[in-house]
């Protein structure tokens, strides 16, 4: 007779295993990545995640310019630990390592196939936990099909496949649940909070909206099983005990991550709006995409349980009502606003307002399985389930959302299901394989009919990069091949694959793009005359002789394009960002550029930046190299620049090739950018559509930026050493002013034991009047690191406790009783037998 360990370990196996079949399934029809040559690297997935895996890939095989603490590739130098407390500390993230470099678009794949695999496991799993007395509950592959359609639902492949680590949420909702279970019996008081550690180090985010959701399952269990209010206080406490240990021992991730978000540029804020009650219906079908409506698919069984569990008098009413009004309550909590706040950390999300779906998906999944729980639905049950699934796909097709395709499949869907728990009734056991055909055939279906309209619906609406090819070889290979790190930086080019081209491709550049882009770094870069995407947290490359002067930028790549009618483009952030850049021959140019760390000299007043990003340049430069055009035009040999931050559309001067200019408010800023030199006196500037009403034209003298560089060079750092956590600069003897490295002041840097200075934007120390000083020496420490690990050894020592007056009660018991489930999954303590023979 098999025991619940090995029943539990097949259902588990059995949801995975459907789970692979039909995303692979559905990809495959679509010939997306890896199965044809479609990419699937739309939005953040391309833009975000794989370059972020590209360098904890990095971080794995000891390349890359950084560590855990500071990273030196992005935006000048940036903190890592938030984006790794962000992105990839989920235990999958690790699996990275096992794939070649240029393979790692698919090795994202497969992470992302794997934690979708997982949470069916764990649903599976947690589903056989909620067991009773009774024999003829539902066999172990309803409850692997059950975890499958929890993994597959429309939430996971449609929003979450491009959102890897939201996958880590889809994951820990039913381990929550699971430590739930363990609290109301009081079982693993250690095990409990380990759980929930993994859970929140993961990925915080999704994990809070998972927390929610497990107490509120926590709460119907309690209702369920009765007893006094003492008891329920006592579990409760427990509960409340073992998830603040958990989140304890997560905080030397969590408060570094927190402290980033609170250090980050804001982005923009936006409020939410409710979707419309025919948008929700409809995207309860198969094969329907909104970006602004929450995924609510799921397989029809596991949809027409959960309606038939209200009709299914086997069901007591109790547990009818509760289950059924608990994931009533959290479905109308989606669209009121209070309520969505507290799902997502008082703050609305800027994009997929409706990211704790996966709840909601959780609990009409348990609510599916705890209609099955008193045995199989009779024929009225079944009726009346029908009945509603009927009215919500009569609604559905009332809106825009909802085609042909996605009617057909949901009806054909729901025939399957319905099929299936009227032929499951049926003597023989011939017919409980017809009925589990029906029921993982109709799943595997429908889900991987959504996987594949989901990928093509995507490409057509969303921003798109392409996986790893020829053309990011051949910028990778060509940045290595210059790299002079930490003697000066490399910049990846203006002409961007994606807006982590540092990451991905190597070299140390100016774009970053993150949730944790920091505000001086922003203000700073946008100062200076810098573009961006996702109102400013994609900070861009800039192209310009002065600014790479100023932050020791010695070789550029640039392409194709930036010599032509895209010169000087950013592709981060449109839907052409693999198109435009990937034909491009990269080409290398050199510059002669100051240290990482140089000398001002003393001044008055502290400098300030104003409105003229030309000005701010040689403000931080120490050198005026900009004059103003004479009569509208520069004298001929002067390098001309742009600015008009807000235009959209080419510029030419003269008879020089147009430059693609992207500017777009509030979402995007068009950077300072080159026209060209002037040929002759008097060239004018034209622009394909109305000029910009705001607009500077500055014309550079070359001599004069050479001779700023010498100086610079002269009074700068004789040697530099920097490291994952800081920097150390040889100064000349005799020095006097201020030294400023060549990086933002960002929260975190300390110089001589005491919090840095800063110098317009940049890292800046203070330097004896004498001349005394010889050396500068600064390190970094994320915010929030120390408190963070001073509350991770705090929940340690006290989890420790905890362990060891678990194995004192342990031993008071001794070792003649063996636990055995009860009904809701509690354990009943029952004198140990020999098994019968």
């Amino acid at each position: 007779m098999p025991t619940l360990q090995s029943v539990r370990g097949r259902a588990a196996a059995f949801a995975a295993l459907i789970t692979v079949t039909a995303v692979c399934a559905g990809d495959a029809v679509a010939r997306s990545f890896p199965f044809g040559s479609g990419t699937r690297s739309v939005n953040d997935l391309g833009n975000q995640f794989v370059p972020f895996h590209a360098k904890l890939w990095d971080l794995l095989h000891g390349r890359g310019d950084g560590g855990l603490l500071l990273n030196w590739q992005s935006g000048y130098g940036t903190a890592f630990l938030p984006d790794l407390g962000t992105y990839l500390t989920s235990p999958f993230a690790l699996l990275v390592g096992l794939f070649p470099r240029d393979r790692i678009d698919l090795a994202v794949y497969v992470i992302t196939v794997l934690k979708m695999a997982a949470a069916g496991a764990a649903m599976a799993w947690l589903l056989l936990s909620f067991v009773t007395k009774r024999r003829d509950t539902a066999p172990w592959w309803v409850a692997g099909m059950l975890g499958a359609t929890y993994a597959l639902c429309g939430w996971s492949v449609i929003e979450a496949s491009y959102n890897p680590m939201w996958l880590d949420g889809l994951i820990g909702f039913p381990l929550l649940c699971l430590v739930g279970e363990w609290v109301r019996a009081g079982r693993r008081p250690v095990v409990g909070p380990l759980v929930v550690a993994l859970v929140w180090v993961a990925n915080f985010y999704t994990a809070y909206m998972a927390t929610l959701g497990a107490v509120l399952v926590l709460c119907v269990q309690l209702l369920l099983d009765g007893g006094v209010l003492r008891a329920w206080l006592r579990v409760l406490v427990r509960g409340a005990v073992t998830v603040l240990l958990g989140i304890g021992l997560a905080a030397p991730v969590l408060l570094p991550v927190v402290m980033g978000t609170r250090h980050a540029y804001p982005g923009w804020t936006t409020e939410f709006k409710a979707a419309g009650w025919s948008e929700v219906f409809a995207r309860a079908l198969p094969a329907t995409y909104d970006f602004f409506t929450p995924a609510v698919f799921l397989g029809g069984g596991a949809l027409l349980l959960a309606a038939v569990l209200p009709f299914n008098r086997a069901v007591p009413r109790r547990e009818r009502v509760a289950w059924a009004g608990l994931a009533g309550a959290v479905a109308l909590s989606l669209q009121w606003g209070p309520t969505h706040l507290v799902w997502h950390a008082f703050a609305t999300p800027n994009g997929s307002p409706f990211r704790q779906t996966f709840v909601l998906s959780g609990l009409l999944v348990i609510a599916a399985w705890r209609c099955l729980a008193y045995g199989w639905p009779g024929r009225r049950a079944l009726l009346g389930g029908s009945g509603v699934l009927v009215a919500v796909g009569l609604v559905a097709a009332t809106d825009a959302l909802t085609g042909r395709r996605a009617l057909a499949l949901f009806a054909c869907g729901l025939a399957a299901a319905v099929a299936a728990l009227l032929v499951v009734r049926l003597p023989r056991r011939r017919y409980a394989a017809l009925a589990a055909l029906l029921l993982v055939g109709g799943l595997a279906g429908q889900a991987a009919a959504t996987t594949a309209y989901a990928d093509r619906a995507r490409l057509d609406r969303l921003d798109h990069y392409p996986a790893w090819d020829e053309a990011h070889e051949k910028r990778a290979a060509a940045i290595a091949e210059v790299d002079g790190w930490p003697n000066y930086r490399t910049d990846p080019g203006r002409t961007q694959i994606t807006a982590n081209d540092p990451l991905l491709l190597g070299g140390q550049g100016s774009s970053y793009y993150s949730s944790h882009t920091p505000d001086v770094l922003t203000r700073t870069l946008g100062a200076l005359g810098a573009g961006w995407t996702s109102n400013g947290r994609a900070v861009q490359s800039l192209d310009n002789p002065v600014v790479d002067a100023v932050f020791a930028v010695g070789a550029r790549l640039r392409t194709e394009e930036e010599d032509g009618s895209s010169a000087g483009s950013s592709a981060a952030g449109g839907s052409s960002a693999g198109s435009s850049a990937a034909g491009g021959s990269p080409e290398v140019s050199r510059a002669d550029v100051p240290p990482l760390v140089t000398v001002r000299p003393p001044e008055r007043t502290p400098p300030h930046y104003g409105p003229s990003p030309f000005r701010n340049q040689e403000l931080l430069l120490g050198s005026r190299v900009y004059s103003a055009p004479v009569a509208g035009a520069c004298p001929a040999g002067r390098e001309v620049f742009l600015w008009a931050p807000d235009y959209y559309g080419t510029a030419r001067l003269g008879d020089a090739p147009p430059v693609m200019l992207r500017g777009d408010k509030p979402r995007w800023r068009a950077a300072v950018t080159s026209l060209g030199t002037a040929e002759r006196a008097g060239e004018r500037i034209t622009f394909d559509r109305k000029a910009p009403t705001t607009r500077t034209v500055a014309c550079l003298d070359r001599t004069r930026l050479d001779a700023a560089v010498d100086r610079m060079k002269k009074t700068g750092a004789v040697s530099v050493r920097v490291s994952d956590h800081g920097v150390r600069a040889q100064l000349p003897p005799g020095s006097t002013g201020t030294a400023v490295l060549a990086a933002p002041r960002i929260a975190g840097w300390s110089c001589a034991g005491k919090p840095a200075d800063s110098s317009l934007g940049l890292v800046a120390v203070p330097l004896d009047p004498d001349g005394t000083t010889t050396s500068v020496d600064c390190s970094f420490r994320p915010p929030g690191l120390r408190s963070g690990a001073a509350l991770g050894a705090a929940s340690l020592l006290v989890l420790l406790g905890v362990a060891a007056l678990s194995v004192r009660r342990r031993r008071r018991e001794g070792p003649g009783a063996v636990e055995l489930p009860a009904p809701g999954g509690a354990p009943e303590l029952l004198p140990a037998v020999e098994p019968a023979p």
